[in-house]
């Protein structure tokens, strides 16, 4: 059965082109406060999408974007006519962000949570020698680059493609794990796992 969606609450990146969408949205379908409205709207590009999804991430809230960006893979088409039929029509998507626990040398332990992508950098001139285990298990003895990085499908587009890591679909049970800059083993151009 098609959810209906009476109140909206428009958000929109910095850009001009996506500050001008907002008007003209809000003048056909009101503005509501992302509180609460029944679905938030995000207008720009997939980095303000990932930041929406951040900041809605714990509210329920569902999120429907529209590309008033640059890159829009995880955007919809503009088109002011027709929204709530669009909104109740939309296939769903659910994010499940990564979890990250890291220890520092000090023994300081921290947690995070990532719609898109955790990753690993070296700190100094020299290239970091990592080793690469999965559920206990050793994966990749050494790998000597300049860090890696685990991207989700959503976060596939963002920075794991500049880093040369593939494309996931959105609904794909997978993570994709990516060096930068590899220098050991030199042809290694990451691996996926499976989240499930």
């Amino acid at each position: 059965m098609a959810r209906t969606f009476q109140t909206i609450a428009f958000v929109a990146s910095p850009a001009d082109e996506a500050q001008k969408a907002a008007e003209e949205l809000a003048a056909i379908y009101g503005n509501e406060d992302p509180a609460t409205a029944d679905v938030v709207v995000a207008l720009g590009g997939d980095g303000f999408m990932l930041q929406t999804l951040h900041k809605t991430m714990n509210s329920g809230k569902l999120v429907y974007g529209m590309n008033r960006g640059s890159i829009g893979f995880l955007m919809n088409r503009y088109s002011t006519e027709n929204l709530r039929e669009r909104l109740s029509e939309a296939v769903e998507n659910a994010f499940r962000p990564l979890e990250m626990q890291t220890v520092d040398s000090d023994g300081n332990r921290f947690k995070a949570l990532a719609i898109n992508e955790v990753y690993l950098f070296r700190q100094s001139y020299q290239a970091a020698k990592l080793r690469v285990v999965v559920d206990g298990r050793v994966r990749l003895e050494e790998l000597i680059c300049d860090g890696v990085l685990l991207s989700t499908p959503a976060g596939s587009t963002a920075y794991n493609l500049s880093a040369h890591g593939p494309i996931l679909p959105l609904e794909a049970p997978l993570l994709a794990l990516t060096p930068v800059s590899p220098f050991r083993p030199r042809r290694w151009r990451g691996r996926f796992f499976p989240t499930r």
